[in-house]
């Protein structure tokens, strides 16, 4: 497997919240110039069958979404309105997921997202969203427009 170092392109993400309990996080520019985000497993995320806990991976796929659609709206702030994610296979902690994900298309404040989560070639998770571009001004701003 390769190690995350910056000389493989590989950079520590710091998304806080979260993504930092579970993570760290990582990123590296593909050629295309989108970005793959990548999360090593461990033990601490596993679930009592010793498989990857869906949420772990769901909260990959949710962050890397979210960090998509912020690049695509010119990082005004986002919000997920909705997420539908599939399992299409398990993952052993240890494994290393890596998550890309593009906009479909765009309608007004609306984005609408796939994503795919990996582990080698292996595909372990799709995933599509809606996601609202927020207006800038806090919670408040954001519960109104929804």
């Amino acid at each position: 497997m390769t190690e995350f170092r910056e000389e493989n392109g590989w950079k520590p993400l710091n998304a806080g919240g979260f993504m930092a309990g579970i993570g760290p996080l990582y990123a590296r520019r593909r050629q295309d110039g989108g970005f793959t985000y990548a999360l090593e497993t461990g033990e601490a995320h596993a679930n009592a069958l010793g498989l990857v806990h869906g949420g772990v991976i769901t909260g990959l796929v949710d962050q890397t979404i979210a960090l998509v659609a912020w690049h695509a709206a010119g990082r005004a702030p986002v919000v997920t309105v909705e997420m539908s994610t599939r399992f299409t296979d398990s993952a052993r902690p240890g494994a290393r997921l890596e998550a890309k994900a593009e906009v479909r298309q765009t309608s007004g404040s609306m984005m609408f997202i796939d994503a795919t989560v990996h582990e080698g070639e292996r595909t372990v998770a799709l995933a599509t969203a809606v996601m609202k571009i927020a207006r800038k001004g806090g919670a408040n701003d954001t519960q109104k427009q929804a």
